[in-house]
């Protein structure tokens, strides 16, 4: 029973103990690979950033700092009304400052304009789209031409999490995800195998071509 609450809640946490739970497993999973994601996504001073199922803020926090300029603006999407909530109380200063816009809704239909975005970066996340090709040509829609866009992930967790029966079923492993990406426009696709302070993950690059 627990197991299948967990499941549910992985990819769309709501306020509940169990949703709580995944906040507080994200948090302490996620840290590093927010982190690295906004690191290697290569953030300019001046950019319009996304991060995509943003979770309880981490990935935010750290991308804030690079864009320095006054032009320079940062957007979170996720659609768990719970984590939105949670990443807000989080953000309340950058919210309040106008550098920081966290928006409620699915990476199958961002509500932002065609070529508007320089750089996205997601953690995690992918596995829980529902339509690999969808959501992969609305983030190139969004995007700007040469935009980059990074997503991380630990493989090692994963196969942790799909051993105890939890993700069946689900299209996790990275190869699905970047044919996706270059079925809608995206080039020089790659994945990376990375170490941060011991901590091993894989970081997926992609360009958008427009």
């Amino acid at each position: 029973m627990l197991l299948n609450k967990l499941t549910q809640q992985l990819g769309h946490p709501r306020h509940s103990f169990t949703g709580w739970l995944v906040k507080t497993v994200l948090e302490n999973i996620n840290e590093t690979l927010e982190g690295n994601a906004a690191k290697l996504v290569q953030i300019q001073p001046d950019n319009t950033v996304l991060e995509v199922g943003f979770g309880p803020g981490l990935g935010l926090q750290k991308a804030i700092h690079y864009l320095t300029e006054s032009k320079g603006i940062l957007y979170g999407l996720d659609y768990s009304e719970y984590i939105h909530n949670v990443a807000s109380k989080r953000l309340q200063e950058q919210i309040a400052s106008g550098k920081t816009k966290l928006l409620l809704g699915s990476v199958e239909k961002i509500p932002l304009p065609d070529s508007s975005v320089d750089r996205v970066f997601h953690c995690n996340c992918y596995y829980y789209w529902p339509d690999l090709k969808t959501c992969s040509a609305e983030l190139h829609r969004v995007m700007k031409p040469d935009g980059l866009m990074v997503a991380t992930m630990s493989m090692i967790w994963m196969k942790k999490v799909v051993s105890l029966g939890l993700l069946q079923g689900i299209k996790w492993q990275p190869e699905y995800y970047m044919d996706a990406l270059q079925a809608t426009g995206f080039r020089d696709v790659r994945m990376e195998e990375m170490e941060d302070k011991g901590f091993k993950f894989n970081a997926i690059f992609a360009t958008a071509s427009k």
